[in-house]
């Protein structure tokens, strides 16, 4: 019988096409994973890989191979699920916002190793809208996201985790204070409109029909209220719960309700066999951000 370690490191190898790549995600050293692939391809009895430079290119076989191995180790893992109703356990691929990594993941993650070891959770991390491309593509099984500007179709399931109101932020010794002035006369550091969140922002904007004088347009948060605390303009963005970074001098302006806000919350397919598992996660993020008890 095939050992499914050198299934997983095969189609690791065959997805990023990189022995380097595939052992960093796997975090194995490379000299190891080009054993474990030299040992399938003995078990087998044909090559698997086609090597140019940095390049690992599955052999036709190869390829037919990696197809069959990804469904196998989907129909192991869920299989693993099912074997305690009561002590959750198994692997899990969840995709992360990466915003949500610090906020949320990092209290989360702990406090289910403690509770559930025998429940593994593989992270991901991403764009909102990237780790929405990889469930949707099946490469994930659930992800912790920030709602998208549209809704999610009637084949996922969506639940709300923390809702984060958006303010005006500006530098703390800025004489005006209603939040629609400021945006309106003071130059404007934009929020990343290729991101979901920077994208409500600029809906909000047209709503309002403010025309900004927008000075920067960045993709991080953080870089954001620096800017803004050394004075390049105010800023639009979610009320987030993470701290700014220490030093700055950074006032708060609320928005006239109502306000946009962007959603926190898990996502994954209804037919999905993770959902128990899922559900777990969920009701511990709820508990450890102090919205209700897991039961």
């Amino acid at each position: 019988m095939v050992d499914t370690r050198l299934l997983e490191s095969f189609v690791a190898v065959a997805e990023s096409r990189s022995v380097a790549d595939a052992a960093r995600r796997l975090n194995i050293a490379p000299a190891t994973l080009a054993l474990r692939i030299r040992s399938l391809e003995q078990e087998f009895g044909f090559a698997l890989l086609t090597r140019s430079g940095r390049i690992a290119k599955p052999t036709p076989a190869g390829l037919e191979l990696a197809l069959r191995a990804v469904a196998i180790l989907r129909d192991i893992r869920e299989l693993k699920t099912l074997n305690d109703h009561d002590r959750p356990r198994g692997k899990i691929r969840l995709g992360v916002a990466q915003t949500a990594i610090t906020t949320v993941l990092c209290d989360v993650l702990p406090a289910l190793a403690a509770k559930y070891p025998d429940l593994d959770i593989v992270v991901q991390k991403g764009s909102s809208a990237q780790v929405f491309e990889k469930l949707n593509g099946g490469e994930i099984d659930g992800a912790l996201l920030f709602h998208p500007p549209f809704q999610f179709s009637k084949s996922f399931t969506w639940r709300l985790l923390r809702a984060e109101p958006y303010i005006v932020i500006s530098q703390a010794a800025e004489t005006v204070t209603e939040s629609l002035r400021l945006l309106k006369e003071r130059p404007f550091v934009r929020y990343d409109r290729s991101l979901w969140s920077g994208q409500i922002a600029e809906s909000y904007l047209r709503q309002q029909r403010i025309r900004p004088r927008e000075r920067i347009e960045l993709d991080a948060l953080d870089a954001i209220a620096v800017l803004v605390d050394r004075g390049l303009g105010v800023s639009l963005v979610p009320n987030r719960e993470l701290p700014w970074p220490e030093g700055l001098a950074i006032a708060k302006h609320t928005l006239p309700e109502p306000a946009p806000r962007r959603e926190l919350g898990l996502l994954w397919p209804v037919a999905s066999a993770y959902s128990r598992l899922l559900r777990v996660i969920e009701q511990e993020a709820l508990y450890i951000m102090g919205n209700e008890r897991p039961t």
